[in-house]
């Protein structure tokens, strides 16, 4: 019986540098401060839009708001 290894590329770093830099602007601390979820969720927020809206903002300070 053998096993087979199934073939897994590498984080692609140097392309995610190069965007998290250059697109994203993040500073060397901040890119390095994400994880690659935080990372990959930042390149697919909503392109039209960087800002939220100032419903989604309430909406979302009256489900989270800050404690006293």
């Amino acid at each position: 019986m053998s096993i087979k290894e199934d073939h897994v590329e590498p984080f692609p770093w140097a392309a995610m540098m190069a965007a998290g830099f250059s697109i994203l602007r993040l500073s060397s601390a901040e890119f390095w401060a994400m994880t690659p979820r935080e990372l990959n969720a930042a390149f697919h927020r909503p392109s039209n839009r960087s800002t939220p809206r100032r419903i989604d903002l309430e909406r979302l300070m009256q489900c989270f708001p800050d404690e006293q």
